[in-house]
C-alpha cells in the first residue's frame, strides 16, 4: 500500500499562503494512494505557472515543460509506454491560452492521460492579467477598466471537443476532488477535470467563500453523466453568472484510445520494450550523413 506521507517532497513548497494548489496537490496524492500505483509508474507532466510546480512536490517522475506545450510531452509518453500513467497539470492561462490547440487536438484523439487544470481565472504567476477564463467586465492588472471578453468555457469545449470523462472539482473540497481524480485515473481515454482554485493573492474576490456559497454536487442529484445533451446544457449552469456552480463529473463515454490505435496497427508491444539490437540504419546515415 502506498501511503500518502511516501509521496510527500523533502523540500519547501513555494505557494502562497491559501493557495488552492495545495488542495489540489493533496487530492493527487491522496487519488494516487488510495488506489495504490506505484510512484515508479506515474509521471506527472505540467507546463509554465504556478501549477508547473507540481512535479516538484510529489515523488513520482515528473517533467515540467514549456508554457502551453505539456500534452505534446504527454502525447509523447503515452505513445512510447502505454503501461505508464500520466497526469498532466496546466494553468488555465497555460492550457486554455497559449495551449488550446494542443487540448482540444489531444481530447478528438482521446489520449488515454488524466488531465487537471488548476483554473484561477487569473494569470496569477505573471502578477494578475486578464486569462482566458476571467469573467467578463471583472477588472484585472491587464484590464483596468473591466475585461471586455467573455470567458471561455472548459467544460463545454471538452465535450465538444471528444474529451472522454469530463469534470470538475473545487480545490477546497479535497476529499470530493481525489474522488473525481481516481475515477479519472480509472478512466480509459482522455479525463479531463477542470478544477477551481482560489487565489488570495490575484484573484481575492474569488476566495473560498465565494465557492462554497455556490457550488453543489452533481452526484447529489438527478443528473445522468451518461447523457451528452444534459452534459451540454449543465455545462453553461453557473459560468459567468451568480448562480450555483455544479461540480462533479459532468461526461462519460467509452472509445478506442488513441494508443490502442496505435498499439493495433503498428506494434505489439510499448516502443519501450521493442529489441532494438537487429535495427540496422547504416543505409539511411549513408544517404543523409
Amino acid at each position: 500500500m502506498v501511503s500518502i506521507q511516501e509521496l510527500d517532497p523533502k523540500h519547501w513548497i513555494q505557494w502562497c499562503p491559501g493557495c488552492g494548489d495545495f488542495g489540489i496537490l493533496n487530492a493527487v496524492k491522496k487519488a494516487i494512494s488510495d488506489l495504490n500505483l506505484d510512484p515508479k509508474d506515474i509521471v506527472v507532466v505540467s507546463g509554465i505557472g504556478c501549477s508547473g510546480k507540481i512535479p516538484h512536490y510529489i515523488r513520482t517522475y515528473g517533467f515540467e515543460g514549456i508554457h502551453g506545450r505539456t500534452l505534446p510531452v504527454a502525447m509523447g509518453i503515452r505513445l512510447v509506454n502505454p503501461n505508464i500513467k500520466v497526469i498532466v497539470n496546466t494553468g488555465d492561462g497555460d492550457n486554455y491560452g497559449i495551449g488550446l490547440s494542443h487540448w482540444i487536438h489531444n481530447m478528438r484523439r482521446n489520449l488515454d492521460v488524466t488531465h487537471i487544470t488548476h483554473n484561477n481565472h487569473i494569470y496569477a504567476l505573471t502578477k494578475g492579467q486578464a486569462s482566458p477564463t476571467t469573467y467578463h467586465e471583472v477588472k484585472t492588472k491587464s484590464t483596468l477598466h473591466g475585461n471586455p471578453e467573455h470567458a471561455l468555457n472548459p467544460i463545454a469545449l471538452a465535450i465538444e471537443s471528444g474529451a472522454t470523462f469530463v469534470a470538475r472539482g473545487y480545490a477546497g473540497d479535497i476529499l470530493h476532488l481525489s474522488e473525481i481524480i481516481k475515477k479519472g485515473l480509472e478512466h480509459k481515454g482522455y479525463a479531463f477535470i477542470d478544477v477551481l482554485q482560489p487565489c488570495p493573492s490575484m484573484n481575492p474576490q474569488m476566495d473560498y467563500s465565494y465557492y462554497s456559497s455556490r457550488i453543489y454536487k452533481l452526484e447529489e442529484t438527478s443528473y445522468n453523466p451518461y447523457d451528452k445533451k444534459s452534459a451540454r446544457e449543465k455545462a453553461w449552469e453557473g459560468y459567468e453568472t451568480d448562480e450555483k456552480i455544479p461540480i462533479g463529473i459532468f461526461y462519460i463515454e467509452q472509445r478506442e484510445t488513441l494508443e490502442d490505435y496505435y498499439n493495433d496497427i503498428n506494434h505489439p508491444l510499448p516502443v519501450v520494450f521493442q529489441d532494438i539490437e537487429s535495427i540496422d540504419i547504416e543505409d539511411i546515415l549513408d544517404e543523409y550523413v
